[in-house]
């Protein structure tokens, strides 16, 4: 072999070792992919309600930019959301989640949002030991025996009895009754809790009328029909946005003038622009205002504003918390192993240790079911279609 021949080897073979060494990240791998730390994002962008889904994957975006590395034990980690539509099905979460967990390999998974869908992909996250948070369902059976499954939003059990004391002492109402899906996780346990509460402060058969209809139902005169003739002082209803915008309207043009109260679930932006007037002046149970807010929560509100072009609905403040108790609990445990099975235990350990969290829909604490400990608002929309604050309700104690 000649001199030449000899040194263009080691030129070659020298090259070759900095570039291996210029390509493999710092820091150890996680998550099957070295130096990256990849978050699972199951919402329905597609569906009945893709707003809602919309508001998860732009608030997960935006906190993307602010977070692209994540600092861990000294280590700096690239962070990657891997995005899947579960299409508003509750079929389609579950497999988003098995996809997440088993072919992605997440770290932790953000979603789904409402409780048809998170109730079971929470079986799935809780069965395959992978940390989860839902921004926005409320049902118990969601993080209910499940040490894995979190949430950021209060509870039906909570909300329900909220919302029955806020009409009796707001109203003066004596007698309730309810329209909600019977097919739906989220409507179905909430009117259940809200019958309940008003049963105990009025008592029995003071829910004069407790009618249901069936998703992807259009005509609901019959029930509404019985519901003006029942003698109700106040109409609840707790039923997602779209919905509520072909409800309301009929039950207006049947002659309903009384109250129509509402729920977590009618908070998104486009509520009034598919209702309109008719929605004007109901009141609904929420997780915050965007209507004058200050500080960290006003920050988001106008950040988000300006980029996408509308004020951000509670699944996207919900969201955007979620994200940051997600970074909180990765950075807390102090150390990306590259087991990705030990990495999640630390997540969900981390997150569950988690206490007074100061986000921008309140102050919280998980309890031994994952649930937060928090206040819910009362909104009112005006007579602009706007969300305005009426008033907090916290639970007692």
């Amino acid at each position: 072999m000649s001199k030449r021949t000899f040194f263009i080897l080691i030129l070659v073979f020298v090259m070759g070792a900095v570039l291996v060494a210029c390509a493999a990240p710092t820091g150890g791998g996680e998550g099957g992919t070295a130096g990256t730390i990849k978050i699972g994002i199951n919402a329905p962008l597609t569906g009945d309600i893709p707003k809602v889904g919309e508001g998860t994957k732009y608030a997960a975006e935006m906190w993307l930019e602010d977070n692209p590395e994540l600092e861990v034990g000294g280590k700096k980690y690239k962070v990657e959301l891997v995005i899947e539509d579960n299409e508003s099905k509750a079929e389609s979460a579950t497999k988003a989640n098995t996809k997440l967990i088993t072919q992605d390999e997440v770290l932790v998974i953000v979603g789904p949002q409402s409780s048809k869908q998170a109730v079971p992909a929470g079986g799935v996250a809780n069965d395959l030991k992978t940390p989860m948070i839902s921004p926005w369902s409320t049902n118990p059976n969601t993080t209910k025996d499940r040490p894995w499954v979190f949430r950021t939003p209060f509870l039906d059990p909570f909300q329900g009895p909220v919302l029955a004391k806020f009409a009796t002492e707001e109203f003066g109402a004596e007698k309730a009754a309810v329209l909600y899906d019977v097919a739906s996780d989220y409507p179905k346990g909430l009117a259940e809790y809200f019958k309940q509460a008003w049963e105990e402060i009025h008592g029995p058969g003071s829910v004069v009328a407790f009618e249901s209809f069936t998703t992807k139902d259009t005509d609901f005169s019959a029930q509404l029909t019985k519901i003006k003739n029942s003698g109700a002082d106040v109409l609840f209803l707790p039923q997602y946005y779209n919905e509520v915008a072909l409800i309301v309207p009929q039950a207006r043009q049947l002659g309903w003038d009384k109250p129509i109260l509402g729920s977590d679930s009618w908070g998104s932006a486009e509520l009034t622009k598919l209702c309109g007037e008719p929605c004007y002046g109901n009141f609904f149970s929420t997780h915050y205002v965007a209507k004058g807010a200050k500080g960290a929560t006003k920050e988001f509100i106008d950040r988000y504003n300006e980029k996408y072009g509308y004020v951000p609905d509670d699944v996207g403040a919900l969201t955007w918390d979620a994200m940051h108790i997600v970074k909180k609990a990765i950075q807390d445990c102090g150390k990306i192993t590259g087991d990705i099975e030990k990495d999640r235990q630390c997540v969900r350990d981390a997150m569950a240790n988690i206490k007074e969290f100061d986000g921008i829909t309140g102050k919280m604490s998980f309890n031994e079911q994952g649930d937060p400990i928090k206040c819910a608002v009362i909104v009112k929309i005006n007579d602009q279609g706007e969300f305005e604050f009426y008033k907090q309700v916290c639970p007692e104690g």
